[in-house]
């Protein structure tokens, strides 16, 4: 460990010297401390609290991510090009030990930075709660300061193709020149079979079941909430749909309703709800639509159950974790950058790279269209290309090589007071850190390994 600890004090040197730890410190500070001045909320605690927890993470992210690929590309191609690299590599310690030292070196520096930035967030937080009214303090520590599991209907995918595919065949059978068009036919079908799941027309009732499993346990005496967002094909005068809410089953369990409640659509409302539960653990809601237009609650995200898991301390230290294992990607990336290209080139790639990393939207619907032409607007057909055949499975490829890193939300769970959980950052250690970043790091390692130093320079 003495050759590795060597290079990393030697790379916090380099830090230190650029005035990049000082910098980016006060950067940080300067962000956890301004944003709040600069936020404009809904008035409310709880918004407040969630905006900024998202805005302050965020920016903490970016800063600590560019400063991250900075350091990394810079630490090593620069004493490529000023010949330091040579003095070191000259004496008995392996080349792979010079990059692992170097990129242990960046990790400490953004262990010290994150630590810092992320119980200065903490802090405030905190001594902002216990500076408000009772009542908000109670919202508080139940909606946002707080570690919630959730629990979701089941998953009703198969019971859908099911049907879709019953349907296609009566209507094959009643017209065989569907045939021609099945694809698109059973796509129809489809729409229309997930819409009778997904639809609650006006004056009728809709139940889900949502089995909380182990979960039941928590949910007992505990506050637990109703998280639910749906769309609406039309508009309404005030902007807003009425319904009424119930929990339970008849003679079986107690019973809850709510009041008329009026809720905005395309947008997620929370609302407190007793555990009024079967002996199996099973959750049942019911919704009233009250309105004269039909509303529908997605399947993916119309409705789930919120219930406390823990606190809010050891929750805020797991995602920060993920954060974590982000800025190790990072590293990794800009001193395999580095290994082979010059200082400037090696920022460009890796900025390159992670401008890729953040237009996987973009990816993501050239995907699932299956093409990157778009849909023409007169036919309502995507069009397609040769080059198509090429770069869809390319970037299909490269999708699952990015959602390896950001299929994590640690910032969007903190803010909603949703758990991130042991399982969830032991996940993102394997895929993030060993899986992608080891990958990468063995091609640097393998690059640094075999270039000619002393060639590169005089290049």
């Amino acid at each position: 460990m003495q050759p590795l600890l060597a290079i990393a004090w030697l790379t916090w040197k380099a830090a230190f010297r650029f005035r990049l730890f000082l910098v980016v410190a006060v950067l940080l500070l300067g962000s956890v401390v301004g944003l709040p001045l600069l936020i404009k909320d809904d008035g409310t605690a709880r918004g407040f609290t969630q905006i900024l927890l998202t805005y302050t993470l965020g920016t903490i992210s970016a800063l600590l991510g560019l400063s991250t690929l900075w350091l990394a590309c810079g630490t090593l191609a620069r004493d490529i090009e000023d010949c330091t690299i040579q003095v070191v590599a000259v004496k008995p310690i392996a080349r792979w030990q010079i990059w692992l030292g170097k990129w242990l070196g960046i990790m400490s520096l953004n262990a010290a930075l994150l630590t810092l930035s992320g119980a200065s967030v903490y802090g405030l937080l905190q001594w902002r709660a216990t500076r408000l009214p009772a009542d908000q303090q109670k919202i508080l520590r139940n909606e946002v300061l707080v570690s919630r599991g959730s629990v979701k209907p089941a998953n009703l995918d198969k019971e859908i193709q099911a049907e879709t595919d019953q349907l296609l065949r009566e209507r094959l059978k009643k017209n065989p020149d569907l045939k021609a068009d099945i694809a698109e036919a059973r796509k129809q079908i489809l729409e229309q079979v997930r819409a009778e799941y997904q639809v609650v027309p006006s004056g009728y009732v809709h139940e889900w079941e949502v089995d909380l499993g182990p979960a039941k346990s928590l949910a007992r005496g505990q506050p637990i909430y109703l998280r639910v967002k749906f769309n609406a094909a039309d508009r309404s005068t005030s902007g807003t749909f009425d319904g009424r809410w119930r929990i339970g089953v008849p003679r079986k369990t107690p019973l809850w309703h709510s009041d008329v409640m009026s809720l905005a659509p395309d947008t997620f409302h929370e609302f407190e709800v007793p555990a009024n539960y079967d002996d199996k653990g099973v959750l049942t809601v019911a919704f009233a639509n009250a309105n004269n237009t039909a509303l529908l609650f997605p399947l993916e995200d119309g409705l789930e159950v919120l219930y406390p898991q823990g606190g809010f301390g050891l929750n805020f230290m797991r995602g920060v974790g993920i954060i974590f294992c982000w800025m190790a990607l990072l590293a990794t990336l800009g001193l395999t950058s580095a290994s082979l290209l010059s200082f400037p080139v090696a920022a460009f790639l890796s900025l390159g790279v992670l401008t890729l990393a953040l237009s996987s939207g973009t990816i993501s619907n050239a995907v699932s269209e299956g093409t990157l032409m778009g849909y023409n607007s007169e036919t309502s057909q995507a069009g397609h290309s040769a080059l198509d055949v090429v770069a869809i499975p390319v970037f299909r490829a490269v999708l699952g090589v990015i959602n390896l890193a950001k299929n994590f939300s640690p910032i969007d769970s903190l803010s909603t007071g949703r758990s991130v959980t042991w399982g969830e950052l032991g996940q993102a250690f394997v895929q993030i850190v060993l899986l992608l970043g080891g990958s990468i790091g063995l091609t640097g390692v393998i690059i640094f390994n075999r270039r000619e130093l002393a060639t590169a320079q005089a290049q």
